[in-house]
C-alpha cells in the first residue's frame, strides 16, 4: 500500500497543466477532468460548472501540497477570472479544490505569498472550493500534448524561482 496523496487544481486548458506537472519531481500520475460542476458525468461538450481539471497524484516523501501550488502559480495566470490565454469561461478558472482544512489553510498561506510578491500585475483571483467529484475526461483528452506534440497550450513556466 502506498503513501501517495492526489492534489486537485484548474487553471484554464487542462491538456498544458497535465503537460507540465507529469514531469515533476515526486508526481506519480496525471489524469485531466471536471470537477466542481452540476451535472455527473460531464464530458468536454457537456461539464456545465465544472472546471477543466487535473488530479495530481504524488508521493509526499518527494514532494508537497505547498510545492505543487508553488508550480501552479508559475504555469498559469491566476489573476484572470474565468480566462487563460484564448480560452474563457468557468471552465478555465484558476481553482484550488480542497480536501481539508489543511489543504485550504496551506492554499490561502501560498496564495498570500503569491499575492506579495507582486510578481503579477494584480491579485490572485484564484477560488478555494471542496473537493467534489473528479470526473476524468475522455480517452482523447489525456495525455493529449505528449500524443499532439504541437497542439494548443497557453502553459508555460513564467517564473523560474519559487515563491516559497
Amino acid at each position: 500500500m502506498s503513501d501517495y496523496k492526489k492534489a486537485y487544481i484548474a487553471g484554464g486548458c487542462f491538456w498544458g497543466m497535465e503537460d507540465l506537472f507529469r514531469t515533476r519531481p515526486g508526481i506519480i500520475d496525471t489524469e485531466v477532468g471536471y470537477i466542481g460542476g452540476q451535472n455527473e458525468h460531464p464530458t468536454y461538450r457537456s461539464h456545465p460548472g465544472h472546471a477543466e481539471g487535473i488530479e495530481i497524484t504524488y508521493d509526499p516523501n518527494e514532494t508537497s501540497f505547498k510545492r505543487i501550488l508553488d508550480y501552479f502559480f508559475r504555469i498559469h495566470n491566476p489573476t484572470t477570472l474565468d480566462q487563460q490565454g484564448n480560452d474563457m469561461g468557468s471552465s478555465y478558472r484558476s481553482a484550488i479544490f480542497f480536501q481539508n482544512e489543511e489543504e485550504k489553510q496551506e492554499a490561502q498561506e501560498v496564495i498570500k505569498i503569491v499575492d506579495d510578491s507582486n510578481k503579477w500585475e494584480g491579485d490572485a483571483v484564484t477560488t478555494l472550493e471542496p473537493y467534489s467529484t473528479f470526473w476524468a475526461a475522455e480517452p482523447e483528452h489525456q495525455d493529449y500534448l505528449q500524443k499532439k506534440p504541437n497542439g494548443y497550450t497557453c502553459h508555460f513556466e513564467r517564473f523560474d524561482k519559487s515563491f516559497l
